[in-house]
C-alpha cells in the first residue's frame, strides 16, 4: 500500500519544560526524514506521538489512507526469554495480527456476521508478512551470517547475535509507515549495509531518529530538526552532510544580520546621544550670555531646539528598525582528553595470547603496540573484540600467553557497558573517585561541562540514562590525566554534536588509542594506521594485526 504521513501544528513538553510546537510535516511514498537534535530535544517523544503511544499537547497527526499499518521500532532489547521468531513477532505486528485474526476466525464459525471483521484481520495479517514470516526471518538470519534456529532463546546468545537477530525484525517488518528510534546501535559494517539497503528500498515513508552521520547521508532524502537552542523546528533536503551546510549557512546568515542590525542601531543612538549633547550644550551657552545679547540667545535656544528635533527624529528611527532577535548561544559539550606524561615507547607486549569466554575463544595473537599508535579493532559483532580488550584490561582471564603493559601507563577506559559509571551510588560520588577528587565543587564544575547538572549529580547511576553515563564516562575522562585510551563503542548514545565533540578530541590526543568502533565517519576522522582484524568461524574467532600508510585505502581494500 502507498502510505503518507502528515503532521500539522504539534506540540509537546516534558512537565513544565517546552520541546516544540508548531511542528508540521509531511512524509510522502518513499520519503525518508532523518529526525535530528540534541539528547532531550523531543525526538523519541515525537516518534511516540506518531505512534499513538503519547498524546501531543496540540496538532493532528493523520495517515493517508486511514487504515495505513504503522511499524513504531523503538530501542527495544530483547527479552532473554524471547525466541528469534518470538521477537520478531513482537517487532513486525505480526503476532497481534495473528491473535486478532485467531479470534475473528473462531467468531466466524459461530456468527456469519462477523466475515468482515475476520476479512480484515486476514487483510492486516497478509499485509504485516504473517503468512512467510518464519521463512524470510530464516532467510534474512542466514543473509546476516547469523545461523541459528528461529526458536533459540536470545538470553543464550552473545551480545552481538542478540544485535543481528535485533536487526533481522527490521528486515523483515512490511508497514506502511516505519518509525526508527536509533536503529544503527550497536550493529557493525554488516548489519549497517544490510539495514542501508533495506531503508533504501522501502517505498513506504520512514522517520528515523539517528545520529549515525554516516547512515543518514547514505538513506536520507530530508532532515527534520528540532532545535533546542532556539526552540525551532527546521526543515532541511538532503542527508546530514547537506543539513550541516545548510545549518551553517542559516547561522552564519543570521549572526550576520544580527551584527548588521546592531551596528546600524548603535550608530542611530549614538547619533541621537550627540545631538542631545549638542542641544545641551547650546542651552546652556546661551544661558551664560549676558544683557544685551538677546538675539544671540534666541539664535542659540532655536539651533539647540532643532537639534533636539533631529535627536527624537534618530530616536524614531531607532524604533522603526525592524529588529532582529541575537541567535542564541547553543550550549556545546567541550571535551579535551587530558593527557598524562607519555609512556615508555612500548606500550604493550602480547605473546600467544588466548582468551575463552563461555565455548568461544579468541586467539593467539601477538604483538607489540608503540606509543603514539591509533589501534582499529575491527570486525563482525561476535567476532571477539570487547573479550579481547576485557582480557588486556585485566577483566577477563588469559587463558594462555601472557599480556605485558609498558612503564608510565596512564590508562583511561570507556567499556561498552559504561560499567565505571554504574551502581547505586550517586554519580557526584563515583566521579570523584574515579578522577581521585575530594573537592566536590571541582567535580560539580567538570560534569557541568558535560550537561550534567544539579538534577544528574544525586541520582544513583543505574538511574541516569545510557547517554547521561556516556557522558559521565567523558568527564572522568577529562578529569584525570591518561596517555593511553581504550574506546569500546564510544559513541552509542551520544548526540551529533558530542559525537562531533569527541571525534575532535581523539583526534587531537597524541597518546595511544585503541578503538571499537562500526562509525566510518569516525574511523575516517581517526585514520587508524594499525588494525587488529577478527575472524570468527564457529567458536572460534583469529586475530591479523596489519599496518597501512593511508587508512582510507585500507579501509576500501577489506571489509571490516
Amino acid at each position: 500500500m502507498s502510505a503518507s504521513l502528515f503532521l500539522s501544528g504539534v506540540a509537546a513538553s516534558f512537565g513544565a519544560r517546552p520541546l516544540f510546537a508548531e511542528l508540521s510535516a509531511t512524509l510522502p511514498p518513499g520519503d525518508v526524514t532523518a529526525l535530528v537534535g540534541p539528547n532531550g530535544a523531543g525526538k523519541t517523544t515525537l516518534l511516540r506521538i506518531v505512534a499513538g503511544e503519547h498524546a501531543p499537547d496540540a496538532g493532528t497527526v493523520r495517515f493517508a489512507p486511514p487504515d495505513a499499518t504503522l511499524g513504531y521500532l523503538p530501542q527495544s532489547p530483547p527479552a532473554n526469554e524471547e525466541s528469534v521468531l518470538d521477537y520478531a513477532l513482537r517487532r513486525t505486528g505480526v503476532g497481534t495480527a495473528q491473535r486478532e485474526f485467531e479470534l475473528a476466525a473462531g467468531d466466524l464459525v459461530d456468527d456469519p456476521s462477523a466475515a468482515d471483521r475476520y476479512d480484515l484481520a486476514l487483510s492486516r495479517w497478509l499485509s504485516l508478512g504473517g503468512a512467510d514470516l518464519d521463512v524470510r526471518l530464516a532467510e534474512v538470519l542466514a543473509g546476516l551470517d547469523l545461523r541459528v534456529a528461529i526458536d533459540r532463546p536470545l538470553g543464550t546468545m552473545s551480545g552481538g547475535q542478540a544485535a543481528r537477530a535485533a536487526l533481522a525484525s527490521i528486515l523483515v517488518s512490511r508497514y506502511d509507515v516505519l518509525l526508527l528510534d536509533e536503529p544503527t546501535n550497536n550493529l557493525d559494517a554488516d548489519g549497517l549495509a544490510a539495514l542501508t539497503e533495506f531503508v533504501r528500498g522501502l517505498r513506504s515513508p520512514v522517520l528515523i531518529a539517528s545520529h549515525d552521520r554516516a547512515f543518514l547521508d547514505a538513506v536520507a532524502t530530508s532532515v527534520l530538526e528540532l532545535d533546542e537552542a532556539q526552540q525551532q523546528v527546521n526543515h532541511y533536503t538532503g542527508g546530514w552532510t547537506e543539513y550541516r551546510q545548510a545549518k551553517a549557512l542559516a547561522r552564519q546568515q543570521a549572526e550576520q544580520a544580527y551584527a548588521a542590525y546592531s551596528e546600524q542601531r548603535a550608530a542611530l543612538i549614538d547619533q541621537a546621544w550627540v545631538k542631545t549633547e549638542w542641544a545641551q550644550s547650546g542651552r546652556a551657552k546661551a544661558r551664560r550670555l549676558g544683557p544685551g545679547m538677546q538675539l544671540e540667545r534666541k539664535w542659540r535656544e532655536d539651533k539647540a531646539r532643532r537639534m533636539d528635533q533631529r535627536a527624537a527624529r534618530v530616536r524614531d528611527a531607532v524604533d522603526r528598525l525592524d529588529e532582529v532577535d541575537q541567535p542564541r548561544k547553543e550550549w556545546q559539550l567541550r571535551f579535551a582528553i587530558t593527557e598524562a606524561p607519555p609512556s615508555a615507547e612500548v606500550v604493550l607486549t602480547l605473546h600467544d595470547v588466548s582468551v575463552r569466554n563461555g565455548a568461544f575463544d579468541v586467539g593467539p595473537i601477538s604483538g607489540q603496540v608503540v606509543r603514539g599508535e591509533r589501534i582499529a579493532l575491527l570486525g563482525a559483532n561476535g567476532s571477539g573484540k570487547t573479550t579481547l580488550l576485557q582480557a588486556l584490561l585485566g577483566e577477563r582471564t588469559v587463558e594462555t600467553g601472557r599480556v605485558a603493559w609498558g612503564t608510565r601507563v596512564s590508562l583511561g577506559v570507556l567499556d561498552q557497558a559504561r560499567g565505571d559509571i554504574a551502581g547505586d551510588r550517586d554519580l557526584l560520588a563515583v566521579v570523584a573517585e574515579r578522577v581521585g577528587q575530594t573537592d566536590e565543587a571541582e567535580v560539580r564544575s567538570l560534569l557541568a561541562k558535560f550537561g550534567l547538572g544539579a538534577e544528574h549529580i544525586g541520582r544513583s547511576c543505574d538511574s541516569l540514562s545510557l547517554g547521561e553515563r556516556t557522558r559521565a564516562a567523558l568527564a572522568v575522562l577529562q578529569g584525570r590525566a591518561v596517555n593511553v585510551v581504550v574506546l569500546d563503542e564510544p559513541t552509542n548514545h551520544l548526540d551529533a554534536a558530542a559525537i562531533e565533540q569527541l571525534q575532535d578530541a581523539l583526534t587531537a590526543f597524541t597518546g595511544t588509542l585503541f578503538i571499537v568502533s562500526h562509525d566510518r565517519a569516525l574511523l575516517d576522522a581517526l585514520a587508524p594506521v594499525v588494525r587488529w582484524q577478527f575472524a570468527r568461524t564457529g567458536d572460534h574467532a583469529t586475530v591479523t594485526i596489519s599496518c597501512a600508510r593511508q587508512w582510507r585505502r585500507w579501509w576500501t581494500r577489506a571489509d571490516s
